[in-house]
């Protein structure tokens, strides 16, 4: 888990590292063990003022398409830097006019174990539709909950950098004291 002020320096390199221009401005950085998702505003297009809802959507789609294939290199030399400094891969994606599209990102597989009462769960989901899989399953549940749980969440990840705090004042991060008698003076 990362601190406040760590999430903050990350946020920071990519502010400095970003091509000038590349964004409209960096919407968003967050980051966990294995990833670094990158979002950027872009500016919308310009669809005449009678375009239809389609023909507007239509126009989004082609900026983001063009906006990601104009700076792929750019994007993946700022990528190589970040990987090798954080040790996570870097994932991309553009906010514009009011739709975030992520063009990649990484899907980390997790262990666990499920009793009987949450396979049904899944598989209830699997068998109304909702869900292909018990992996898409359990993926969705996620999503419900971190939606739900939000302030929860944030106050959870607010109590960690504390704990985290207080373990950077503990003893084995003091500097050491000089035994009485070696120091100068």
């Amino acid at each position: 888990m990362m601190t406040k002020e760590q999430r903050e320096q990350l946020r920071g390199w990519f502010t400095g590292r970003l091509p000038d221009g590349l964004f409209e401005e960096l919407a968003e950085v967050t980051v966990d063990r294995e990833e670094i998702t990158v979002i950027g505003r872009v500016p919308g297009p310009r669809p005449a003022k009678d375009a239809s809802p389609a023909e507007r959507e239509a126009a989004v789609e082609g900026r983001v398409q063009e906006f990601r294939e104009r700076t792929r290199d750019d994007r993946i030399a700022v990528a190589r830097d970040a990987e090798r400094r954080f040790g996570r891969k870097v994932s991309w994606g553009v906010e514009c006019d009011g739709r975030r599209v992520l063009f990649t990102h990484v899907a980390a597989p997790v262990m666990t174990r499920l009793r009987q009462p949450e396979r049904q769960v899944l598989d209830t989901l699997i068998a109304s539709g909702v869900a292909r899989s018990r992996s898409e399953a359990l993926a969705w549940c996620v999503r419900l909950v971190q939606r739900h749980t939000d302030d929860w969440l944030t106050e959870l990840r607010e109590s960690l950098e504390h704990v985290q705090r207080v373990r950077d004042r503990g003893p084995d991060n003091e500097p050491e004291e000089a035994e009485p008698g070696t120091g100068s003076g």
